[in-house]
């Protein structure tokens, strides 16, 4: 069947379709409910309300707009319903501004002081955002090039952020420290609070990345030091090392254990000294999923977070994966939850489906839907944008220098409605609690065989429970009190199709390749609509024609569906620039395209069980304009109207309001 795409683009500043930031109005300015804490395994602010965070990650150059730039921004992430923002690459060489050096023609030859410029606008930054309700997730450690002056052995060889060689280095330690004593006692002239003392300033992790594990120990005179730590801590616990150089790139069970001893003794220390200067709220170490060793090695920290992609963009080195995550029986949260210890919080710092992921409106619904279940602490996508301020009217409108490379910034999400657009509805569902947390407490619990640290989350087919009940694994060593015990190798079985959670309110059929989310005020569908028949939610019906699409309808108001007065509907699937080129099996993109960004037009019928007759439809434009009132019938308290490509309205949109 032929496809026709209609222009659609989303705004780059704050003049965007639809304003949702009344909903949380009582909310600003961020940092009015105390700071953030650790309660078992959520969090919540001093004086008791739950701490939930939707959110974005600033890139590079993001986290130095002009004044006027960091206004706008702060009002844009406000109406679209976001509440975070986690700093990122502040401290990278590579992109300019950086926290070092705000322009390329003043260099320094060390990175122990900040640029007076870049702090000033990262200040403003803050300020703008904690007026509108939205915290901050500051990093610490993630791209920081270290320089002949930083006084550093092997300057000229260390990679970015020095990996792993921070985790045990004294002179490297101290540097970190350093960074940490003079960002967090920094005092932003705009609030008049050091970054300590600012409750806005939510959420902290240590280093971007980093592990033993992953990053090998190899370089010397670092690698020499690290076998004397290890040949100490062998002989402290009665093992044996064998003579000559320790090779550390191929870990036993034995090494990997101490790895884990490490990364921890690093942490609490680290901590520890954060605690010293004043800094008050949680504190994760790293953030990605490799090992158990590496989840284990986070112990001593307040939360834990990580990262995942779907459909990762290597398109420099020859195409990637077109997978519909909505058609596999393990998914992106299986490896999440190796890294979710039952006894603390969980924050995913990165997510992303990245352009041009023809599927990736399957996404945002999904991980809000799904970390709202299991109680998980928030997300932040990455990203959402990178150095590039101004208007941008497609998609990957910028690039990236990384390491003398050239990268279309295919993770650019601020303007992509298959995304950014659904932002609306993934607040509401994870912000608002729309999604039920689950009352199950499954624990993992991974028996201490000699190579437990190595294994992978591929060795825990148990934690494909995920979309149906909260779980977590518990770690030899760990003292997690007692939860119901879930074998390691119980997972999904692949004949049975699907999945439902143990509330009832989501599900996802890998058979029919499409998941469902139903709740009282927020009912949406993704996946392959279009072949699955007609779609009974409670009190709410799809019978779909575009094969893929994502509907979602979310109350505007505290009440449910079926007697709110306002109803925000999206419905959007696929979204390209115009002009892109890619392969047969859209694996290889051989021409990003150009303005206009367009979106396929999503057909389909909807009947809504409602109390209120005298519900209007309206078309919404990309402009925020209530263009045409569609057609509806009313009949037995359902409400029923068709949106798509008809002649009589125009279809070039993906937003309607459902109002009286």
């Amino acid at each position: 069947m032929e496809r026709t795409w209609v222009p659609f683009t989303l705004a780059w500043d704050d003049e965007v379709p639809i304003d949702i930031s009344f909903v949380f109005e009582r909310e600003k300015p961020a940092g009015k409910h105390g700071f953030v804490q650790v309660d078992g395994p959520c969090l919540v602010f001093e004086d008791g309300t739950p701490a939930r965070f939707w959110g974005t990650c600033f890139n590079s150059g993001q986290n130095f707009p002009t004044h006027e730039g960091a206004e706008m921004v702060a009002r844009r992430l406000a109406k679209f319903g976001l509440n975070m923002m986690r700093t990122h690459q502040m401290d990278a060489e590579w992109a300019t501004p950086n926290l070092f050096q705000a322009n390329r023609a003043r260099p320094k030859d060390h990175t122990r002081a900040f640029d007076p410029e870049s702090i000033d606008r990262l200040d403003y930054l803050i300020y703008c955002l904690k007026q509108e309700g939205i915290y901050i997730y500051l990093d610490l450690l993630t791209y920081r090039q270290f320089r002949p002056g930083d006084g550093v052995d092997a300057v000229d060889a260390l990679p970015q952020a020095a990996k792993p060689y921070t985790y045990f280095d004294p002179r490297l330690i101290e540097l970190q420290k350093e960074f940490a004593r003079d960002l967090w006692t920094h005092i932003n002239p705009y609030t008049g609070l050091a970054y300590c003392d600012d409750p806005a300033i939510a959420l902290c992790e240590i280093k971007n990345e980093s592990d033993l594990f992953t990053q090998k120990v190899t370089l010397e005179p670092y690698r020499t030091r690290f076998e004397a730590l290890y040949r100490r801590w062998a002989e402290e616990h009665g093992l044996k090392v064998a003579p000559g150089p320790v090779d550390f790139t191929q870990p036993d069970g034995q090494m990997g254990r101490f790895f884990v001893q490490v990364m921890q003794d690093f942490y609490a220390d680290f901590i520890a000294y954060l605690r010293s200067i004043g800094v008050k709220i949680p504190i994760a170490g790293t953030n990605w999923t490799r090992t158990l060793g590496v989840t284990a090695g986070q112990l001593t920290t307040d939360f834990t977070d990580s990262h995942t992609y779907w459909n990762f963009p290597l398109w420099e080195t020859g195409g990637t994966s077109t997978t519909p995550m909505v058609s596999v029986t393990r998914n992106t949260f299986a490896g999440l939850s190796m890294v979710r210890l039952l006894d603390r919080p969980f924050f995913v710092s990165e997510w992303d489906h990245a352009w041009p992921d023809e599927w990736r409106a399957e996404s945002p619904l999904a991980y809000a839907a799904v970390g709202a279940l299991q109680g998980w602490s928030g997300f932040t996508i990455h990203t959402y944008r990178y150095a590039t301020w101004g208007p941008v009217d497609r998609l990957g409108g910028g690039t990236s220098t990384i390491n003398g490379i050239t990268y279309r910034n295919h993770f650019d999400a601020f303007n992509d409605p298959a995304k950014f657009g659904l932002f609306y509805h993934a607040a509401l569902l994870f912000r608002r609690g729309d999604v039920r947390t689950s009352e199950g407490d499954a624990a993992i619990r991974i028996p201490e065989t000699p190579d437990w640290p190595l294994l992978t989350d591929d060795a825990i087919p148990a934690l494909e429970q995920v979309e149906r009940t909260r779980l977590g694994v518990v770690v030899p060593g760990h003292d997690c009190p007692s939860q119901t015990t879930l074998d390691m190798q119980a997972g999904l079985d692949p004949a049975v199709g699907q999945v439902v959670s143990d509330t009832g309110e989501l599900g996802r059929s890998w058979a029919r390749r499409y998941g469902w989310i139903d709740t009282p005020r927020t009912k949406a569908a993704y996946g392959f609509l279009g072949g699955v028949g007609q779609i009974a939610l409670d009190g709410l019906t799809l019978d779909v024609k575009t094969d893929f699409a994502t509907i979602a309808l979310s109350s505007l108001t505290d009440e449910p569906l079926d007697a709110t007065e306002a109803i925000l509907l999206t419905a959007v699937g696929r979204c390209d620039n115009s002009g892109a080129q890619y392969d047969e099996a859209h694996t290889q993109q051989f021409d990003f395209g150009h303005a206009p960004v367009l979106i396929e037009p999503i057909e389909a019928t909807i009947a809504l069980r409602t109390c209120r007759p005298n519900l209007k439809v309206w078309v919404i434009s990309e402009h925020g304009q209530a263009v045409t009132r569609l057609p509806t019938e009313y009949a037995d308290g359902v409400l029923r109207f068709s949106i798509g490509p008809q002649p009589r309205w125009d279809p070039s949109t993906m937003y309607y309001l459902i109002v009286l």
